[in-house]
């Protein structure tokens, strides 16, 4: 029997679980420009600023697989709600944090709650469009909102920043959260697993305790260079990552099904997933910077340039379900990161002066190729679960993700900034010591000691910072290129006899362990 296809209400409550990842993609990037301000009235120290911008990505990698089994327990709508409601209440605290200890508590608790949100509703996606064409473009949909939140973020703090205050920036998650409340009980199903047993409390912690150490680790590293404390942070994170796999083997009721992973499709999407965020978000962080500190434009204007790379994610998204209808997903992944490759080709042509366009091009490029592959890595995921069991396998993408993106940002950036310290050292050579310093850290870090030296020397260290930049940008480029080519052979390798799914398990007898849950005011 062919599996039943989604209705209307479906695709209304579809639009209604993609704002709570739109929403938690944006608050990893919405402090970008709000920084400043908040500083200037919270007067945090420079590790208090480090801790209020990271904790929240430390908090939402460390809890997703947790988060995930929770849903299966609990059920997936009910958590998501209990998600959003936290959510909005630690945005509001946030925004009216009186001290930076009181804003990183928040932060972190937001981060807890964000958690919840792409698992959550990853999974009620697998529940609600049984018909795996259906499906795909839904999760195109989906992945289309969680890229995009990213790009939103530095857009909508530099929109709300030119009017009001910095706390703003976090009372835009307020309405969100009353929309899910309301609208989620009406338009969402209910689904849990119907036996779910006793849940892995010893696991969920060493889950927490095997992320958080390792995502700390790598993002130090990047950002100081290479120490040994942050090198032995990173391998007790990694020890304790064995303990959690372990504890998954004999726990009677594990986080997650180790046995998925004997599934090719399964553990090659894992795979890339990983590959593509980890070339995308290690490098994309250099265009950014480039179109604003190599430009002098402000952040507002630096946002508004870099919105084609997410408007191309959401084209390519459903270009790749299209295609999925008569070719193997291995080979659309495939396709999709030898384009991004291509992408990364043309960021390798940069030079300090070239226009604008030409950044912005291969930075579309390149997330035009990711758009292709990652929607079908999150379908072979939460199509290889069992469907009462899928939360947890819902969480693996975004922790693929997250994990990718940190290794990105340390490998990358680690060669970039060394080629970009190594070449502007000649013009640092008279300045004092403080200020070669600060010109040699980092390309914001010579523009800034720039502004208060004579009009010659000035010029001529933002000249050789911008193309010292560049040559590091440059190189980073076509490391992450080998990568993506690297990933597009791997995918097509090991995913060639993997079919896309044409056939979804029945929906778990919800009546089942689900017996409080009252009939949707909507009838389906």
């Amino acid at each position: 029997m062919s599996p039943q296809r989604a209705t209307l209400r479906d695709w209304v409550g579809l639009a209604v679980l993609v704002v709570p990842v739109l929403m938690m993609s944006m608050d990893m990037t919405v402090l970008y420009f709000a920084l400043p301000f908040l500083s200037a009235t919270l007067e945090p120290s420079a590790t208090e600023q480090l801790w209020i911008v990271d904790i929240y990505a430390f908090m939402l990698a460390g809890l997703l697989i947790a988060m995930g089994t929770l849903g299966d327990h609990i059920g997936r709508r009910r958590l998501l709600i209990i998600g959003a409601v936290v959510f909005g209440a630690s945005s509001l605290a946030s925004a009216y944090a009186t001290s930076a200890e009181l804003l990183i508590l928040a932060r972190a608790v937001l981060g807890m709650s964000g958690a919840v949100l792409a698992p959550s509703t990853l999974s009620l996606i697998r529940n609600m469009f049984q018909d795996p064409g259906q499906r795909r473009t839904a999760i195109a949909v989906w992945t289309a909102g969680l890229s995009g939140g990213a790009a939103l973020g530095p857009i909508v703090s530099g929109v709300l920043l030119e009017h009001y205050w910095w706390g703003s920036v976090f009372l835009i998650n307020i309405p969100v959260t009353i929309l899910i409340v309301v609208l989620g009980p009406i338009l969402l199903p209910e689904h849990r697993d119907p036996e779910p047993g006793r849940f892995d409390f010893l696991g969920a912690v060493l889950s927490l305790a095997a992320m958080l150490p390792v995502i700390y680790g790598i993002k130090e590293l990047a950002d100081d260079g290479f120490d040994w404390k942050y090198v032995a942070v990173t391998a007790a994170g990694l020890v304790i990552g064995v303990l959690f796999v372990l504890r998954q083997r004999a726990a009677p009721n594990p986080l997650i099904d180790l046995s998925l992973f004997r599934d090719r499709g399964f553990t090659a999407s894992i795979g890339v997933n990983l590959v593509a965020l980890f070339a995308m978000i290690g490098f994309l962080l250099f265009a950014t910077q480039w179109i604003q500190l190599v430009h002098g434009l402000n952040p507002l204007e630096a946002g508004l340039w870099t919105l084609p790379a997410p408007l191309a994610v959401a084209v390519t998204t459903s270009v790749a379900v299209g295609l999925a209808k008569k070719i193997r997903p291995g080979y659309i992944m495939a396709i999709g990161m030898v384009i991004a490759s291509a992408g990364f080709a043309i960021m390798t042509q940069l030079r300090a002066d070239s226009s604008l366009a030409m950044a912005v091009i291969g930075a579309s490029v390149l997330s035009a190729g990711v758009g292709m592959a990652i929607p079908l890595t999150a379908d072979l995921i939460v199509s290889a679960a069992p469907e009462d069991r899928v939360g947890a396998a819902a969480a693996l993408p975004e922790t693929a993700n997250q994990l990718g993106g940190a290794l990105g940002v340390a490998i990358l950036g680690s060669i970039g900034a060394a080629v970009y310290t190594r070449d502007v050292a000649d013009v640092t050579t008279g300045l004092p010591p403080e200020a070669a310093e600060a010109a040699e850290g980092s390309l914001g870090g010579a523009t800034e000691v720039a502004k208060h030296l004579p009009g010659d020397t000035g010029d001529a260290l933002v000249t050789s910072a911008g193309e010292a930049f560049t040559r590091g940008m440059n190189l980073s480029a076509a490391v992450g290129g080998v990568v993506m080519l690297l990933g597009a052979a791997g995918a097509a390798l090991l995913l060639r006899h993997v079919k896309t799914p044409t056939v979804t398990s029945a929906p778990a007898d919800e009546t089942k362990g689900e017996a409080a849950d009252e009939p949707s005011p909507v009838p389906k």
